[in-house]
């Protein structure tokens, strides 16, 4: 993909999930009536609001801020956890295909920010291993010694 789509797409995603995220989580920590009675609903005590509502809201300028890439993926790992947590609620509670749908949807948006991320915003995947880390051969002459 050429430059200027990929970002677009990119900042595209990004500023949807982003959007989405802010206003969950705003939503959660002013424990919003209609977001609360959803959330006892689906069998959660009220006081997960406050926790779910501050990950979501420090999420947003994590995912925004340049570089930081290692804090990003930890970011997008919550987004994940928080989604798929959020579309299994539903279903086991009995809830309709929509309100099932609208967190999966959320999900393929944060995909889409995370595959079309800019290299400088990924965490690099060839990492050299470190050099302080003890070699196997050390372990094996600890084990050797026992």
């Amino acid at each position: 993909m050429t430059t200027k789509p990929k970002a677009i797409g990119y900042w595209a995603a990004t500023g949807l999930l982003a959007a989405a995220f802010l206003a969950g989580g705003a939503a959660e920590l002013t424990s919003a009536p209609d977001v609360v009675a959803t959330t006892l609903a689906l069998g959660y005590p009220a006081y997960v609001l406050t926790i779910l509502g501050l990950w979501k809201v420090l999420s947003v300028p994590a995912l925004l801020a340049p570089r930081l890439p290692r804090l990003k993926e930890w970011a997008y790992a919550g987004v994940f956890f928080d989604l798929t947590g959020a579309a299994a609620s539903h279903a086991f509670s009995g809830d309709s295909a929509g309100k099932i749908a609208t967190p999966l949807v959320v999900l393929l948006i944060a995909g889409a920010s995370w595959a079309l991320r800019p290299a400088s915003r990924a965490v690099p995947s060839d990492l050299p291993a470190r050099e302080s880390a003890p070699s196997v051969a050390w372990r094996k002459d600890v084990i050797a010694r026992a």
